[in-house]
């Protein structure tokens, strides 16, 4: 296991995204930022975030399910992308640029996930004695 959460690759990659949407989202004009903007910024920011608080969780099954916020934020991150391509915010080119690294993110994710889960200590099974 790594020692930070900046030691990991995929996390940096996260916080990367993050800051692309937000350099873009900063130069629309008010309408533009207060509609999609803050939406798309927060979905995007929370793919980083999530992702740090499975990594700090103690519990496989916490952090999983972080991780799987993570990808559910990377998908809503997709849909802006759309919207603001459609709504002519950000050009095709940015659109198809940006969405195919979150689909890179989100296959990396899977693949940390199941790297994870292999080396990820068994549980005892339950005891079925009743305490009443």
């Amino acid at each position: 296991m790594k020692n930070s959460i900046n030691d990991l690759e995929i996390y940096r990659e996260a916080m990367r995204l993050g800051e692309v949407v937000w350099d873009h989202v900063a130069g629309w004009d008010y309408f533009a930022r207060d509609t999609i903007g803050k939406q798309f910024v927060r979905s995007a920011d929370s793919i980083a975030a999530n992702l740090s608080e499975g990594y700090g969780r103690h519990f496989f099954k916490e952090s999983i399910h972080f991780y799987h916020y993570s990808r559910g934020s990377a998908e809503e991150t997709q849909t802006w992308i759309e919207k603001a391509a459609n709504r002519g915010l950000i050009d095709k080119s940015t659109a198809r640029t940006l969405y195919r690294d979150l689909n890179t993110y989100k296959k990396r994710l899977n693949a940390y996930i199941r790297t994870i889960g292999k080396s990820a200590p068994i549980a005892s099974p339950p005891d079925n004695k009743s305490t009443s």
